[in-house]
């Protein structure tokens, strides 16, 4: 029953961040990559810090904090500025390189569907990077490469390598960058995850102000017209969607919740074509299909790690 409630915690999760792909397509055609950013991420920064507030002043407290095994580093209550400065980073590398992705692609293509599915192979990658440090590379995650690969071409290609999109190659980027994110995170899983999570935004978000200031230009205007979707990608995929996964985790085993959020690629082709009417040719949506089948495969390893210990 506690798996149930975890993974449909983690599915409504999954679901924020795949229709924020349709926010971050229509946050494209009113501002640019950084604009769009920095706006998302200080909302999602400011949700997050009255969380903090409210759980301060509540003295409600997490388990580890309860049982004091955070980090040696970082003291219960404290905050963990060192691992937030560091998942800033790499979250604006990512989120940059997302959201210029979704920016430069041609309006007749399926924008929100096409990153939606890059961006889920992170979970490949993880698979085989973490597979690579462990010294030993299983036969599914070497078979779920190959697919994610296969798919990529039938998603991506359907002109051969000449019909790749600058988008593509930026969303692929993007999938990297979120597979170090993950990694990097990982090594700051004994912190507090709000105020990990809190500060990462922040940092990210005046990255991205400084290239706004450096590259673009500021219209207040723009900035209102696109406010429904800096608030929906900050307040929901950021803040929510964010503590629905940690509340999510505590309850549905690892491999189960990376499926489930996996999900998230899914919904945003579902999303894009009924919010965006955004149409998938079949090649395409084959592509789609192999891809989120090598992500669950890229998942068996883990998902069957418990039942080999118990053995």
């Amino acid at each position: 029953m506690k798996n149930l409630k975890g993974s449909l915690l983690l599915f409504i999760a999954a679901f924020f961040w795949g229709t924020t792909f349709v926010a971050q397509v229509s946050g494209s055609d009113h501002m640019g990559v950084f604009t769009y950013n920095a706006g998302r991420c200080f909302v999602g920064f400011l949700f997050l810090f009255l969380v903090v507030l409210l759980k301060d002043k509540t003295g409600i407290l997490s388990k580890r904090e309860k049982q004091g095994t955070f980090n040696q580093n970082v003291k219960a209550g404290g905050w963990p500025i060192k691992g937030g400065i560091l998942c800033g980073l790499v979250l604006f590398l990512a989120m940059s390189a997302q959201q210029a992705g979704i920016a430069l692609y041609p309006k007749e293509v399926a924008a929100a569907g096409r990153s939606g599915f890059l961006t889920a192979t992170y979970v490949v990658i993880v698979a085989v990077i973490t597979a690579i440090i462990g010294r030993k590379l299983q036969g599914l995650v070497l078979l779920s490469v190959i697919g994610t690969i296969c798919g990529m071409y039938l998603l991506c290609m359907k002109e051969g390598f000449s019909g790749i999109y600058t988008g593509d190659l930026l969303s692929i980027a993007c999938a990297f960058c979120f597979a170090g994110h993950i990694l990097v995170v990982d090594k700051y899983r004994h912190v507090d995850s709000i105020k990990l999570s809190c500060i990462q935004f922040l940092v990210s978000g005046i990255l991205a102000l400084i290239m706004c200031l450096a590259t673009e230009k500021i219209v207040l205007a723009d900035i209102l017209a696109a406010a429904g979707p800096i608030l929906y990608a900050g307040i929901l995929s950021s803040g929510v969607a964010y503590t629905l996964q940690m509340v999510g985790q505590k309850y549905a085993e690892p491999a189960v919740a990376s499926i489930v959020m996996s999900m998230e690629s899914v919904i945003a082709v579902l999303a894009g074509a009924v919010l965006l009417n955004e149409v998938l040719a079949g090649r395409e949506i084959a592509g789609c299909v192999v891809v989120f089948v090598s992500v669950i495969v890229a998942q068996i390893p883990d998902f069957l790690a418990p039942a080999n210990k118990e053995k």
